[in-house]
């Protein structure tokens, strides 16, 4: 049986950060699926198809992860897509409480889906969507950031 993780999250944008937590699952996992959440009622800073874009180029050459994106309940895309875990990182003890009553909570609702917390490597502790959102709307550089492949300094919205 496949082992597969989803891993969900706005990744407006996707880091350095992200990259490597998807890079280090590969190491314990078949198959990671990245999916974007979609909520139809909040806008994301960056369109949904240039973040779908952005994160498939970064992955091109790993056939073992595959770009999404879902609206709803994780725990039912999970089934969707036949994944049995859902993967999430963790920089600071503050993203430990929030992240483990979400587990909680997804794991009363589907018992059989099993969340896997990888601590993010202290260089990117740090780095966060937010906060790279906010150097790129004052005109910073975030080339140091966002892995290759994510053309933020070129897009203009």
């Amino acid at each position: 049986m496949q082992k597969t993780a989803l891993f969900p999250g706005s990744f407006d944008p996707f880091t350095i950060g992200h990259e490597s937590l998807v890079l280090r699952a590969l190491a314990i996992f078949d198959k990671v699926v990245i999916a974007i959440g979609y909520n139809s009622d909040k806008k994301g800073y960056f369109p949904l198809e240039k973040r779908l874009e952005w994160i498939e180029n970064v992955f091109r050459d790993k056939p073992a992860v595959e770009v999404t994106w879902f609206e709803g309940l994780t725990v039912d895309f999970c089934r969707k897509k036949n994944a049995s875990f859902i993967l999430r990182g963790l920089r600071t003890a503050a993203d430990f409480e929030f992240e483990r009553a979400i587990a909680q909570v997804n794991n009363a609702m589907a018992g059989d889906i099993e969340s896997v917390f990888l601590l993010t490597r202290p260089e990117h502790t740090y780095i966060n969507s937010t906060i790279v959102r906010d150097i790129i709307k004052n005109g910073g550089d975030v080339s140091r950031f966002v892995p290759r492949g994510v053309g933020i300094n070129e897009y203009k919205s």
